[in-house]
């Protein structure tokens, strides 16, 4: 199977979407118009790294906010997954159920994968940050966790309307 092709760029508005949410309500990205967005995307609830990643997105929370950013986390899990992942690990912000893979493929994270030699369809652990105009500002794909909060603190810090940039 190929890999999806990619809807969103850099310095475009992000095509509008819904999505069902963990706190039971539908979360449509043009509704936050007027705050910046990350949106990461992530694997599976529960999993290691996938708690690692949203864990540290928990822990520097109050630092996004203070900059006038959401935090929203999509996956293929459904609602009551994301609800037990919440609990369990106290995370302030909502998931996102992307059950039927539509946002993720259009924002091209779900990809061809390979395990121990095999070959399968999965989400490519990726995050985004959208401008408070509802553009793509920034992109890191394939993410490996080290600094990677940190990095993605410093481009809310340092984004402002009409700037981008495709550093990954």
């Amino acid at each position: 199977m190929p890999k999806a092709k990619v809807k969103v760029k850099i310095g475009r508005v992000v095509p509008d979407f819904t999505l069902p949410a963990s706190d039971g309500t539908d979360f449509t990205l043009s509704d936050h118009r007027g705050k910046k967005v990350v949106i990461y995307f992530y694997p599976q609830d529960m999993t290691p790294t996938c708690t690692e990643q949203s864990c540290l997105f928990r822990d520097y929370n109050a630092e996004f906010a203070k900059h006038n950013a959401l935090i929203v986390g999509i996956s293929p899990d459904d609602v009551k997954s994301h609800g037990k992942f919440i609990a369990k690990y106290e995370l302030p912000f909502l998931l996102l159920a992307d059950t039927e893979r539509k946002v993720c493929e259009l924002f091209g994270v779900w990809a061809l994968k390979k395990m121990f030699g095999r070959e399968y369809m999965g989400v490519e652990r990726s995050t985004f940050l959208i401008d408070e105009e509802g553009r793509l500002v920034r992109e890191w794909r394939k993410v490996r966790l080290k600094g990677h909060i940190e990095q993605v603190l410093e481009a809310v810090k340092g984004s402002a309307p009409g700037r981008v940039s495709a550093r990954r």
